[in-house]
C-alpha cells in the first residue's frame, strides 16, 4: 500500500438536521461532530455526511454494514422506524430479508436523501 490511514465513508444529505435525525436518532450511530459542511459520524468506520445542494440517490447500495443476526437487527431498526425496501422479483421475507444464492442474507432501506444502505449476515 501507497499510504497508511483509516477508511472513511461519505455519503451525500441535503439536510443536516434530517440526517442527523436519522444517522444518530435512529440508527444509534455515534455524533462525532458537525458543521455547515457535513456531520460526522462513527460506525466501524467514520462516516462523513457531506452536505450537498443537489443530490440524485443512486438505485444502488452506497453504505452497509455486516452484521451478526440480521433478524435482530432488521426488527431493532423497523421498530425505530425504518422502512426496509422491497424489489420486483427477489424473494424477500416478510421483514425485507432476501437470501442471496451464496447464502447471505440482505435488507436495504433508505436515508432520508434516498440513498440505498443495506445490511447482510454471511453465512
Amino acid at each position: 500500500m501507497l499510504f497508511q490511514g483509516q477508511t472513511m465513508a461519505f455519503v451525500p444529505a441535503r439536510d443536516l438536521d434530517r440526517a442527523e435525525a436519522f444517522y444518530v436518532g435512529r440508527l444509534g450511530l455515534t455524533r462525532v461532530s458537525r458543521d455547515e459542511f457535513a456531520l460526522a459520524v462513527n460506525a466501524d468506520v467514520p462516516i462523513r455526511i457531506t452536505r450537498v445542494a443537489e443530490l440524485a440517490p443512486q438505485p444502488f447500495t452506497v453504505l452497509g454494514w455486516q452484521v451478526a443476526d440480521i433478524d435482530a437487527v432488521v426488527a431493532r431498526l423497523a421498530q425505530a422506524g425504518v422502512e426496509f425496501r422491497r424489489y420486483p422479483g427477489m424473494d424477500q421475507d416478510a421483514a425485507g430479508i432476501w437470501r442471496a444464492p451464496s447464502g447471505a442474507r440482505v435488507a436495504w432501506f433508505e436515508d432520508p436523501d434516498g440513498n440505498v444502505l443495506s445490511l447482510s449476515e454471511q453465512p
